[in-house]
């Protein structure tokens, strides 16, 4: 009987301590799940800080910009971002009171969708030109917006339009 009572209590104890590890490993999994749904929203590189672009030259002469030749206002979007597809009515509203490029990255039809909700922008940019724009520019995260100088120099720089719009607005 008393093998018995000792086999009843180590295998509670064996439960509780299984009960313990089980809570423990669904609170690491709703960390885990929160982690991912703050990157999907478009901060995940929480790294890149998009003012380091600031003083940087745009390469306009390697990119055929439909007859805008300095535009003030550059966005940078992925046809992959739902952040993007989230921002570009915003960016499109603003784009139509000033000279403005959209750079596209991606192809297919999400990236069809961008060009659509862009199209009244001064220029578009897709496909191979697009990426290779990103990286010249030294673009890591999407969106990215732009505030640009008339020598072509970036002025500001942030991955929300509002907050460059404050910044502009602020020097």
């Amino acid at each position: 009987m008393t093998f018995l009572i000792a086999a009843v209590v180590l295998v509670g104890v064996l439960c509780a301590f299984d009960l313990l590890l089980t809570f423990a490993v669904l609170r690491r999994l709703r960390e885990h799940t929160a982690e991912l749904a703050r990157l999907a929203e478009g901060t995940q590189f929480i790294s890149y800080d998009p003012g380091a672009l600031v003083g940087r030259t745009l390469p306009w002469a390697d990119t055929d910009t439909d007859g805008v030749d300095r535009p003030e206002l550059v966005a940078f979007f992925d046809a992959n971002c739902d952040a993007c597809h989230k921002h570009a009515p915003q960016f499109a509203v603003t784009a139509r009171t000033q000279a403005a490029m959209a750079v596209i990255s991606g192809a297919g039809p999400r990236a069809d969708d961008l060009v659509q909700v862009v199209a009244g922008v001064s220029s578009v940019i897709t496909a191979e030109r697009a990426d290779s724009l990103v990286k010249a520019v030294g673009v890591e995260a999407f969106p990215t917006f732009l505030r640009v100088g008339q020598d072509g120099t970036i002025v500001a720089a942030h991955m929300e339009l509002a907050a460059l719009a404050e910044m502009a607005s602020a020097k």
